[in-house]
Formats: structure tokens, C-alpha cells, sequence
């Protein structure tokens, strides 16, 4: 039992360092990453519709947390932490020792995304970084929204041009949740190629924004007890 205490202890403080180092990497190439970023003062922004219903099922607490949600419905991901990923992971290549650690971190990511709390330390520094606008403007401009017609599909304008056949500005209450259907798991819940799982998706979102069901939990992202 004595080794078993150590072993554990030895695991914890490996962890913690292993955080750290997150931490300062994080801290010291967010300002970087952010700046290669740059604002596109022509992006669409949401209307209070639609940031409604992307809200209510990505992130319903979004703006009043600091890059961490246990809100109902939240599951292990936030706005934050998707934005997080995609700057720091997978976002402009950095050089040197920086570089490095970027690429450690995204090897680790893509083996133990599920156990790795890599990704969560990042999405606390974004918060602290970056305004909640600016971060709503990297994921609506960014978010991955599945292949079509032999292309990638990233961000919101881009899905609504494709699925709906209008921009995005044009999107009202019900297509924002035919979009926001898609963003758990895009190729997946495919409307075209995975039809019946999609729409089976979709029904389900639009219970919880009616209000006829509530998510189970906060792990509870699939809604799969709520009926269509």
C-alpha cells in the first residue's frame, strides 16, 4: 500500500509539472499566436438569436465562465477550450524550444484527448488573453463544420453557404440550429451523407432550445433521452 501512495504521489507531481510547463508555454506564446490571427472587420458576427442557440448548446455559461464549464450539457469541452485547441495545437507552427513543446503537446492531445487536461489549462490562459468577443469571432470564423463536395468546411459562413444556400447573416433561429447540430461531430452528423443520424441530432437540439427536455448531467452532450 506504502508504494502504491508513492507511486501515486510521483503520478500527481508529474502532472502538476506537466501542467506547469503547459502554463508558461501557454502564457508565453499567446500574444503571438493571437496577433497571427488577425481581426477580419468583415466577418459576420451573430445576432442575439443565433448566439442564442449556439449558446444554449455549446456553451451555455460561456460568458460568465473563465475558459472551464461544469455547466449542464457542457460535457468536457467550451468555446474557449475548442478555440484554445485550434490557436495553440493546431494553429501557426512555432520555432525553437516554443515549437517543440507545441509539438509534444499535440502529440499528447491527439493520443489522450480524453484524459489530457493539457488542452484545459490552455483554454484558462485564452480567457484570460482575449476578450469573449474575440474569442466568438475565432470560433464562428474557425470551427470545423465537416467535408463537402470534396472540400473542408471551417467556420459558420462557410457551413451556411454550403448546407443552406445563404450567408450567414441571413440564418434565422432554426437554420443556426441546423448548424449547431453538426458541430458535435461534423462528418458524423453529416445532413447529406448521414442523413438519418443527423436529423435524429437535430431533433434532439431543438427539444433542449424548446425547452421540452434538458440535458442529463454535464457530461450529457448527445441529448439521447430526449425524445425526437
Amino acid at each position: 500500500m506504502k508504494r502504491l501512495g508513492k507511486g501515486l504521489l510521483a503520478l500527481a507531481a508529474l502532472l502538476l509539472v506537466y501542467l506547469a510547463v503547459v502554463a508558461w508555454w501557454a502564457a508565453a506564446s499567446v500574444d503571438a499566436l493571437l496577433a497571427q490571427q488577425a481581426a477580419d472587420a468583415t466577418a459576420p458576427r451573430l445576432s442575439q438569436g443565433q448566439l442564442a442557440v449556439l449558446l444554449r448548446i455549446e456553451d451555455p455559461r460561456f460568458f460568465s465562465h473563465r475558459g472551464l464549464s461544469l455547466a449542464d450539457g457542457q460535457g468536457v469541452a467550451t468555446i474557449s477550450s475548442a478555440v484554445a485547441r485550434d490557436l495553440f495545437l493546431y494553429g501557426a507552427p512555432q520555432g525553437g524550444p516554443k515549437g517543440v513543446l507545441q509539438r509534444v503537446y499535440r502529440a499528447v492531445f491527439d493520443c489522450c484527448r480524453k484524459v489530457d487536461l493539457g488542452r484545459d489549462v490552455m483554454a484558462l490562459v485564452l480567457d484570460a488573453s482575449a476578450s469573449k468577443q474575440r474569442q466568438l469571432d475565432l470560433y464562428v470564423g474557425g470551427v470545423y463544420m465537416g467535408r463537402h463536395e470534396g472540400r473542408q468546411l471551417r467556420g459558420l459562413e462557410a457551413a451556411a453557404q454550403a448546407y443552406l444556400g445563404k450567408p450567414l447573416a441571413a440564418v434565422d433561429a432554426d437554420g443556426m440550429a441546423q448548424l449547431v447540430a453538426m458541430i458535435k461531430a461534423p462528418n458524423e452528423l453529416h445532413p447529406v451523407r448521414n442523413r438519418d443520424a443527423y436529423q435524429l441530432r437535430l431533433a434532439r437540439v431543438q427539444a433542449v432550445l424548446a425547452g421540452r427536455c434538458e440535458p442529463d448531467g454535464w457530461l450529457d452532450t448527445s441529448y439521447s433521452h430526449c425524445e425526437p
